[in-house]
């Protein structure tokens, strides 16, 4: 509608011409300047290139391996932590003499693997495997000790572990471990295990859930050792620990035997005289 301003009300040319103008929105300031589009700046991403690589046959095998594991096993795991300093203090104290008498270091891995053997042959389900509709028991441990190799990981078997000494124990996973490293190892030196450790805290692994190594029934995952508070003799106290996980497939192992399987290789670390006195 267009408002008169000639006399009387009557609408003017100039009236008219204004009208016919665009008229500012109510909010809009009239010396609001159009919005200037934005460009985009293309951002420099650095290379983007791929490479293919066929796997090798070591790593197709493990594939496999894995994933029919995960399929055709009942699988699952149980924790618990150990207070590290009782094995850390006789290592401390006696591996100078140690290695001076046997010339090889002494480890953690040769405490976890007597523990192991002991606690293996008190609940032997741990140590058994499924053959079609029977179960095989063996009285005698052949532990798998897992070793990343160049290629994959590899799990080389450590022979009646069960008999073997403490420095017996360290020279054989020292010899296996570095043939693994050079690819040596023979087939027959990773087939036939009844029981595997494997050790992620060498890489800074906290906790995990590992995978059991079929046919076997049962893998130990060893993690890294943190200083934590834990409640001792009714005192906070700062402890070395390591939280330790057993997967076992529990068509074979039932959660009690599983669950004191562990508890036993716990009671066997942190107290290691009992190693000594097969108590």
């Amino acid at each position: 509608m267009v408002t008169g301003t000639g006399p009387g009300g009557r609408i003017t040319k100039e009236d008219a011409q204004n009208a016919s103008k665009p008229q500012e929105k109510p909010d809009q300031k009239a010396d609001e300047k159009p919005v200037e589009k934005k460009v985009a700046k293309a951002i420099d991403k650095g290379a983007r290139n791929q490479r293919h690589e066929k796997m090798s046959t070591l790593r197709k095998t493990i594939s496999r391996r894995l994933v029919s594991v995960k399929n055709e096993t009942a699988m699952l795991t149980t924790f618990n932590e150990v207070n590290m300093k009782p094995i850390m203090d006789i290592r401390a104290k006696y591996k100078d003499q140690f290695k001076e008498k046997y010339e090889v270091g002494l480890g953690f891995m040769s405490f976890f693997t007597k523990a192991c053997c002991m606690a293996l042959q008190e609940w032997p389900s741990v140590n058994a495997q499924i053959s079609e509709d029977e179960i095989i028991y063996s009285d005698f441990c052949d532990v798998s000790i897992a070793v990343s190799a160049p290629k994959g990981l590899v799990v080389p078997v450590v022979r009646n572990a069960e008999l073997l000494s403490f420095d017996q124990v360290e020279k054989e996973i020292l010899r296996l471990a570095k043939k693994a490293r050079e690819g040596k190892l023979s087939i027959d030196e990773m087939q036939g295990g009844t029981f595997t450790i494997t050790n992620g805290g060498v890489f800074g692994s906290m906790l995990s859930t590992p995978i059991i190594n079929s046919p076997q029934s049962a893998i130990l995952g060893m993690h890294n050792i943190v200083e934590r508070p834990i409640a001792e003799n009714g005192e906070v106290v700062i402890r070395p620990m390591m939280y330790v996980a057993l997967s076992y497939d529990h068509r074979i192992v039932d959660g009690r035997e599983s669950v004191s399987f562990l508890v036993r290789v716990k009671e066997l670390l942190e107290d290691p005289t009992r190693l000594l006195l097969g108590i």
